[in-house]
């Protein structure tokens, strides 16, 4: 039966890194966040807190929340993980440069044993495993947002990945909970790259006005059974977030994944999704 590492960091506390801070827990890891700044800090703390509460409210949290709340450490700098961590995971912003750095720092701290992983959904793995002294450890470990709702984690592979490393990480995913795919380091992976083309023409067809949003989602959820619409889903993820990962495969693999205008000025106006209450569709 496969089981979680023991000790585990995570980068960034954010809604990813809360969420994956928060499936470690449940499971059973001491956690370390890295959030800079004790505002931050705090907000990502109550980011899991909430988590956990909304999982013990619906029957699937072992254990009370206060309890595994006590296996999280909050820190600011990478160099507070331990030299027995067994995984750090980054879930900084998709900038290559600083998960570079975040990345460096960890090895540091952690130790050669550690693996590390990327959280990345989109850019090279390769690229960023060619910045540390120890590729062989580095992989992708892509999960989906909501992190503790989805079933999915994509373990992305580069050409140095050590194969025991690989097996390891599924591992890890399966003792989550959770369904691991391995796929080969490429642009957009698997998921990114149909997922990103789906959504820039569902809103390539909002903008020619082909049907409104909620027709354009609603023929896919219920003719394909998709549990989302590309738009809905695309207001879940941030249109900010889609725009960068579409701009990137946009340089890598060609015109196809040229942004809509619509999606550009939905961005310059902050209509960002489910976190500004408008996106797309409009929430609460």
């Amino acid at each position: 039966m496969a089981i979680v590492p023991a000790r585990v960091g995570v980068i960034g506390g954010g809604r990813m890194g809360a969420g994956i801070a928060q499936v470690f827990l449940a499971a059973g890891a001491q956690v370390s966040v890295v959030e800079a700044g004790g505002a931050a800090a705090e907000a990502a703390r109550g980011r899991v807190a909430d988590g956990l509460a909304e999982a013990a409210r619906r029957g699937k949290l072992d254990g009370d929340v206060d309890g595994v709340l006590g296996r999280l450490t909050l820190l600011e700098t990478p160099a507070g993980l331990g030299r027995d961590t067994d995984l750090v995971i980054e879930a900084v912003p998709e900038r290559a440069d600083l998960k570079a750095e975040v990345l460096g720092a960890a090895a540091a701290a952690a130790g050669p044993a550690a693996v590390l992983a990327t959280n990345t959904s989109s850019l090279s793995v390769t690229e960023l495993a060619a910045t540390l002294e120890r590729p062989a450890r580095f992989l992708g470990l892509h999960f989906f947002n909501p992190v503790p709702a989805s079933k999915l984690v994509e373990v992305v592979v580069a050409p140095e990945t050590d194969p025991v490393v690989v097996e390891a990480a599924r591992g890890w995913v399966r003792a989550l909970g959770k369904t691991d795919v391995v796929v080969r380091d490429s642009p957009g992976f698997a998921s990114s790259r149909l997922g990103v083309l789906l959504g820039l023409e569902a809103i390539r067809m909002l903008e020619e006005g082909v049907a409104d949003a909620e027709a354009i989602d609603t023929a896919m959820e219920l003719g394909y059974r998709h549990p989302m619409g590309p738009l809905r889903s695309t207001d879940l993820v941030g249109l900010d977030v889609r725009l960068a990962i579409a701009e990137y495969l946009h340089r890598t693999l060609g015109e196809r994944f040229a942004p809509p205008q619509l999606l550009r000025d939905k961005v310059a106006a902050g209509e960002l999704g489910r976190t500004t209450g408008k996106g797309f569709h409009t929430y609460p």
